[in-house]
């Protein structure tokens, strides 16, 4: 399979920088928005820990939906032959 190209998009890239600045984020939050934004003007991919915290995420109850939003994102962006 080849290399995943898709990439954060503006408005999720702002939803993580948001995110990042927030003092009230937790740390999950806050790594899935560096994520993100690590990926947002570059080929960059998920790496295997970020896409096991970002599924995890996704199938609990107790994240907001602005976490799982990048959760998804991040997971998107993952490496195709995973």
């Amino acid at each position: 399979m080849g290399k995943n190209t898709k990439r954060t998009s503006r408005k999720v890239a702002s939803q993580a920088a948001a995110t990042l600045s927030d003092p009230n984020a937790s740390a999950t939050a806050k790594s899935l928005a560096a994520s993100a934004l690590a990926q947002s003007g570059t080929g960059k991919q998920t790496g295997a820990a970020m896409e096991d915290k970002a599924s995890k995420v996704l199938q609990s109850d107790k994240y907001s939906s602005d976490t799982k939003s990048l959760a998804g994102t991040v997971l998107s962006q993952s490496n195709k032959a995973r």
